[in-house]
């Protein structure tokens, strides 16, 4: 069932969430940590140890034939080969201990209560958890937004005696030495990043993985999206984890696997900085222990509320009933690798975008997010010159918070509170962001040092849009709401048309175009375009027959807005599309395209010829080009280590042709989901 037919109201009536620190603020954190620890783990694991985990990948029938296999095309002893696989185990493997997490316990407790008000966590979600935890293998599934992410699931679960999780990581926080121990001890598994045909690699992090869920030795968690959103929105998921985790069930080696999606909101991100320069090509500091030392003065901010929303736990079988035939996988011995087939890969594709929609689905909508998609639609210029009157800023927020309720959001609202007091509160809260002045809210710039010279119209682009992207990012949290009907609003204003097959051809072009930027479970186009007609109905903004769609006399409003939420990811694409339609043919490197969509962004900015400071975002630049490749008008050089590019400028121009609304969409092919 998806979020608008469920006719959610949003505001968590239906939900049990309980704030875990209170009993913190009131009871002692040493007893905390240190009480009698109860999980009730999956009867079907037989009591092994870290240990035994990797002597059964050492031993495996699958991982002696491929040492054996990468011996014979290396001329190289199988030993040698076996010794490095070990090697590769040694740093990857995690080492739980209780003691650690105690200590964790106790720690967590403390730093939780400097910097959140409060976490909420809904009791039913969990009570289900634990139920689940004692009847098959689970995989827990949460969306990363903060480091704090996983370290927040881990204290939750001992905090309420469930297994405590092992947990995939990138191999950056071992650079943290004692820190990256203590997580080690903690559950975490280190993975790194670059693993590219590393051949012995990819087999000893695959077996592990499936020999920690064939043993059932505690859940396994991990980040479907891959990796931390810079831009605060959901990301396209990566599949290869994915693979891992459902290849014991697809090969008949247990029963059942539960999926757990998880949903982490925040009122305040505590990387908001730090991800905003990211955004516009600031590398990202390296993790180190001294480097978290440094970062002690977070303690001293105020970050808010957390909310921590368990998701149902869902069946692997039941998802998978009738999407994939498990016989083929008894066509061979399991030990040998296989290529995943085409029907495997989107079976796997499915469930990993069904998984982040519905992390999307239980998110908690914040005052602030609402205010972010309404102060992001006045011009930058008056958020940093003139300001944004406070009272059309809370005026607007209410109106927001009405529609946002109509699309079925769970909003993050103290009923309790006047609503200025809460807006009131939530711009204090984000002072780093925006500030408050003589009834006007403007947009907050970094402070600098003192400088022999003055600001220069480049420097001064780049300070305006680390504020911007901030603001952003905070938008981009409630964008799942809104993005189904802002499609369908903007199919309206580019086509003109109020044929409903036109719309919604063009709504599917649109979804392709933007599919690297929003999450859109494959295969569902029709159900999607029907939820935006259903909401926009509901709302009142759409008059919907069989055959057209209009918008009613009192839409245009909803229409209007939902339009200008899109337009900078728009107006950015299509900054690309010129550029790469105009520019000589030659091959490019992503690494070169960035910086020149950048510089690019900037001189069109300053010429005013260009209004969204959106488009120096490194995440938007990446998304396009994902989203070219996958429309064919980027080809990959195959022979590239450095991810170099040709373009199709036909293709390109077709598909900026098309954004413009110069290529009607009766040009368009009608079929849901299919390539332009």
């Amino acid at each position: 069932m998806t979020l608008w037919e469920s006719g959610r109201t949003g505001l968590g009536e239906d939900e049990d969430f309980i704030d875990i620190l209170e009993e913190r603020r009131h009871n002692s954190d040493l007893g905390h940590a240190l009480r009698t620890f109860r999980p009730h783990p999956y009867p079907g694991a037989a009591s092994c140890t870290t240990g035994d985990l990797k002597r059964d990948v050492l031993d495996s029938e699958y991982l002696r034939y491929i040492t054996k296999e990468i011996a014979m095309e290396t001329a190289s002893p199988v030993e040698e080969v076996r010794e490095a696989a070990r090697g590769i185990l040694d740093e990857m493997a995690q080492n739980l201990q209780m003691g650690f997490i105690r200590l964790m316990g106790f720690t967590l407790s403390k730093v939780f209560k400097r910097l959140f008000t409060s976490i909420f966590v809904n009791m039913d979600g969990l009570n289900k958890l634990q139920q689940a935890v004692q009847e098959n293998p689970v995989i827990l599934l949460p969306n990363h937004r903060s480091y704090i992410d996983f370290l927040a699931i881990s204290y939750i679960l001992f905090t309420y005696d469930i297994p405590v999780p092992v947990i995939a990581s990138g191999t950056a926080l071992t650079g943290m030495k004692m820190v990256g121990e203590i997580l080690r001890r903690s559950g975490a598994f280190y993975i790194r990043r670059a693993i590219g045909s590393d051949k012995l690699y990819w087999a000893v992090l695959s077996e592990y993985v499936k020999v920690i869920i064939r043993r059932g030795f505690a859940p396994l968690e991990f980040f479907v999206e891959g990796f931390r959103s810079r831009a605060l929105k959901s990301l396209t998921p990566k599949l290869g984890m994915m693979h891992m985790v459902l290849d014991p069930y697809f090969k008949g080696e247990v029963y059942d696997i539960t999926l757990v999606p998880i949903s982490i909101s925040y009122d305040r991100v505590m990387e908001e900085s730090l991800l905003a320069h990211e955004l516009l090509g600031v590398p990202k500091p390296k993790e180190s222990t001294m480097g978290l030392l440094k970062a002690r003065r977070v303690l001293q901010e105020d970050y808010g509320s957390m909310h921590v929303n368990f998701g149902r736990p869902l069946s692997v079988r039941n998802l998978c009933d009738g999407k994939i035939n498990r016989c083929q996988y008894n066509l061979t011995p399991r030990y040998l690798p296989q290529k995943p087939s085409a029907e495997t890969q989107a079976c796997v594709s499915w469930l990993a975008h069904l998984m982040v929609r519905i992390q999307e689905e239980g998110s908690h909508t914040s005052p602030w997010s609402l205010m972010a998609c309404v102060l992001l639609q006045a011009p930058a210029a008056v958020l940093t010159e003139e300001g944004l009157p406070w009272h059309q800023l809370t005026e607007r927020t209410l109106w927001l918070r009405k529609l946002a309720l109509d699309f079925g959001a769970r909003l993050n609202w103290p009923g309790q509170v006047p609503d200025l007091d809460v807006m009131s509160s939530t711009v204090a809260l984000h002072h780093a962001a925006v500030h408050r002045k003589a009834g006007r809210v403007y947009l907050a710039q970094e402070e600098e040092p003192a400088r022999k010279h003055p600001v220069s119209p480049e420097e001064g682009v780049t300070r305006t849009a680390t504020a911007v992207l901030m603001l952003a990012s905070y938008r981009n949290q409630a964008l799942h709401l809104f993005v189904r009907p802002a499609l369908l609003a903007t199919a309206i204003r580019v086509t003109k048309s109020t044929l409903r097959d036109e719309l919604f051809t063009f709504f599917c072009f649109l979804q392709d175009v933007f599919y690297s930027e929003f999450i859109f479970v494959p295969g569902t186009s029709s159900q999607d375009f029907e939820e935006a007609c259903f909401l926009l109905k509901k709302c009142g903004a759409l008059d919907v027959s069989q055959q057209e769609v209009r918008v009613s006399e009192g839409g245009v409003e909803v229409v209007s807005f939902l339009q200008t939420l899109l337009q900078p990811f728009i107006d950015s694409y299509q900054m690309m599309l010129r550029y790469l339609s105009e520019d000589e043919d030659r091959v490019f490197s992503e690494k070169q395209f960035l910086p020149d969509m950048r510089s690019l962004a900037t001189k069109l900015i300053l010429s005013g010829e260009l209004h969204t400071y959106e488009s120096l975002s490194s995440d938007i630049q990446k998304n396009f080009l994902w989203a070219l490749k996958r429309l064919e008008a980027l080809t990959k050089l195959r022979a590239s280590e450095q991810n170099e590019y040709t373009a199709d400028k036909a293709a390109v121009r077709r598909i900026g042709d098309t954004l413009s609304g110069k290529i009607p969409p009766q040009m368009l092919q009608t079929t849901p989901d299919a390539k332009l």
